[in-house]
């Protein structure tokens, strides 16, 4: 009797090595898994991190190419505008001559 416990015990021992051995086989491959998509997911962050660090230097560099065209368009305008005056008081001025009459 205490032989076939024995052998029972035995077997139900190599039972649960066959089996831990499985799910540590198994836990493996998970972490294995699980690692490789970290790694996968890590990769594709950093590469839109840099993606988004490009297009916010290509904003910047527009940004100042923008503000300087504004800066050009208003002192254009600035001048066009004293031209117009200095037109204006000359056609006042000819129109005050006596032979422009």
């Amino acid at each position: 009797l205490v032989q076939n416990q024995h052998e029972d015990v035995k077997k139900q021992l190599l039972d649960l090595q066959l089996q831990h051995n499985s799910l540590k086989l198994e836990h493996r491959k998970a972490v294995e898994t699980h690692n490789q998509k970290y790694a996968q997911l890590q990769q594709e962050k950093d590469s839109e991190v840099t993606n988004l660090q490009d297009t916010v230097f290509k904003l910047r560099e527009e940004s100042k190419l923008l503000r300087k065209a504004h800066q050009e368009v208003h002192t254009q305008l600035l001048s066009s505008q004293a031209q117009l005056e200095e037109f204006r008081q000359f056609k006042e001025a000819l129109q005050k001559m006596p032979s422009f009459k």
